[in-house]
């Protein structure tokens, strides 16, 4: 079976490669011409964990291939996934051309039947304007040609999207006769032997399956965050409050932990969508509207705490940052909370120094020489004022403790996804602050027995 992937960003990079890895003949096709150089040779546009190997195990075995042509791309092929970008403005408007230009050269070049798929993110009705566009083309030929269209959302989490893709969840795709389902069954049969579910729908349910998705997911992110703010002004305790409400099985404990917002390329574009699909059709989407409102707030949340606590002798302070990425495992930066903290940072004319695992070179294209790059996290500490945890990585959790002291002008945290131990911090001497907790009011369990790590 042949397929062919039309864009080779973050979707449709792990799409190909994932196909290619069943044993399926895979075409990715890009007009980036410099992009398709770098992946021909094994030079991946993103960082993914596993998603390197995959790509160049399936090179190797001839199974996975790049190129600009689309001509060439669909000849023979039987389905085609349109994965290409669909950026939103402000106002949640999704700028479609780049999927239409797709469906465009789809119903310009399809020499045979096949199955057009949107597999990116798209606004409720988009696959009908696929459609609608591969029609016009055709009929322009005076080609008499069927096809049938499907919609595919991806569920991939960055940082785990190889794994989401060969272990899936779910699947959803949304349809509209039983010949697409049967080609669609036969397409991931390989992921269904596990018992992994295949759910089929029609076309509008599917597209609106992936922005509840990640719209409720942004609402528990959002809800907790507001509840850790509270309890900071009545004297609560967050992580406490989050075991008390997470052990109830209708809750559950993912996406209740607090931090300073939610980032990346999904959650804050497809909440805003939704919110204007909603003022499209004339339903106010008030909870949404409040979820966004949060999120944004959210992110100066670290920021304020650093201010407050230098007051009017913040300019000229040493500020150590960890972690820049919008979330571990990915160098993806787009609306990462970072971002506006850096920023206000140097407003606020701060010295910072910074280290990420994989998002260094992201942060030089925003930031360039205004801020200062270190090699590793031990090194953005040397002489610093405070310490700020913004993404946490995993090599965070548990730094050298009696280290970091050494290193440090003044032994001040400020944690934005509280990964520290309170009570640890508190008798190594630090001045600690997370998120939804107030300082005078650390709960230490009665005869509990901090053991301090070194």
């Amino acid at each position: 079976m042949k397929i062919t992937v039309v864009g080779t960003g973050y979707v449709g990079l792990v799409t190909g490669a994932c196909f290619a890895d069943t044993g399926l003949d895979v075409t990715c096709m890009d007009i980036d011409e410099f992009r398709i150089d770098d992946l021909k040779i094994g030079i991946l546009p993103i960082y993914e964990p596993g998603l390197e190997e995959l790509v160049e195990r399936n090179l190797e075995k001839n199974r996975l291939r790049f190129t600009t042509d689309i001509e060439s791309a669909l000849t023979d092929c039987e389905v085609v996934f349109i994965a290409v970008g669909t950026p939103a403005d402000d106002d949640g408007n999704s700028d479609l051309h780049h999927i239409l230009n797709a469906a465009r050269d789809v119903g310009k070049y399809m020499q045979n039947y096949m199955v057009v798929v949107t597999k990116a993110t798209v606004p409720v009705g988009t696959a009908y304007k696929v459609k609608d566009v591969i029609r016009e083309e055709l009929d322009k030929r005076g080609s008499g040609l069927e096809f049938d269209i499907a919609s595919n959302p991806e569920f991939l989490k960055a940082g785990a999207a190889v794994m989401d893709f060969l272990k899936p969840d779910r699947i959803v795709i949304g349809i509209e006769c039983g010949k697409t389902e049967a080609i669609m069954r036969r397409l991931y049969k390989p992921f269904l032997l596990n018992a992994h579910p295949i759910i089929f729908m029609d076309i509008t349910s599917a597209e609106m399956t992936k922005y509840a998705a990640n719209a409720i997911l942004a609402t528990k992110i959002s809800f907790i965050n507001e509840i850790a703010n509270l309890c900071e002004k009545v004297g609560a305790d967050i992580n406490l409050v989050r075991k008390g409400i997470g052990t109830d099985p209708r809750i559950g404990f993912d996406f209740i932990y607090p931090g300073i917002g939610f980032g990346g390329s999904c959650f804050p574009r497809d909440v805003r969508a939704l919110i204007h699909t909603g003022d499209e059709y004339d339903y106010p989407m008030e909870v949404l509207r409040g979820v966004d409102t949060v999120n944004i707030r959210q992110r100066s949340v670290l920021f304020t705490k650093v201010s407050n606590y230098f007051g009017d002798r913040i300019k000229g302070r040493n500020v150590a940052i960890w972690g820049l990425s919008f979330k571990p495992g990915t160098n993806d930066m787009h609306e990462a909370p970072s971002i506006e903290l850096i920023d206000s940072l140097l407003a606020a004319g701060c010295n910072i120094k910074v280290y990420d695992p994989k998002a260094m070179n992201d942060a030089r294209q925003l930031f360039g020489d205004r801020i200062t790059y270190a090699n590793e996290h031990y090194e953005a500490l040397i002489d610093s004022d405070c310490l700020l945890i913004v993404t946490e990585w995993q090599e965070f959790r548990f730094p050298n403790f009696i280290v970091m002291t050494k290193l440090m002008k003044n032994k001040v945290i400020f944690d934005g996804r509280n990964i520290f131990d309170p009570v640890e911090l508190e008798q190594l001497g630090f001045d600690y602050h997370c998120l939804g907790i107030r300082n005078d009011n650390i709960y230490v369990p009665v005869k509990k027995k901090v053991k301090v790590h070194e």
